[in-house]
């Protein structure tokens, strides 16, 4: 599936929640590389869609447990937080 970013970030700054410090944002750019570099290793490349997400996820400051549950939503996952106002996806027969 490919998740439309910009459709993501807009929920994204329709929400209320604590976003990163500069500092945390940058703890968390870290792990991210660090899990893309053990993705690479196990021959499970990010696509540059999920690249891009990850990525605009850092740009909004969302903190790494928030950014499982709105991946949770987007999947429309039984147990993403319904709360959420994220839209789930829709898969394309």
């Amino acid at each position: 599936m490919i998740i439309d970013v910009e459709a993501v970030r807009t929920q994204i700054r329709a929400m209320d929640f604590v976003r990163g410090t500069p500092a945390e944002v940058e703890m968390w750019r870290d792990g991210v590389e660090d899990s893309r570099a053990n993705l690479m290793i196990e021959d499970m490349t990010p696509t540059p869609n999920e690249n891009a997400f990850f990525d605009m996820m850092l740009e909004e400051g969302v903190s790494p447990p928030l950014v499982s549950q709105i991946l949770l939503r987007l999947l429309d996952h039984p147990d993403a937080d319904q709360a959420l106002p994220v839209t789930p996806m829709v898969a394309a027969d």
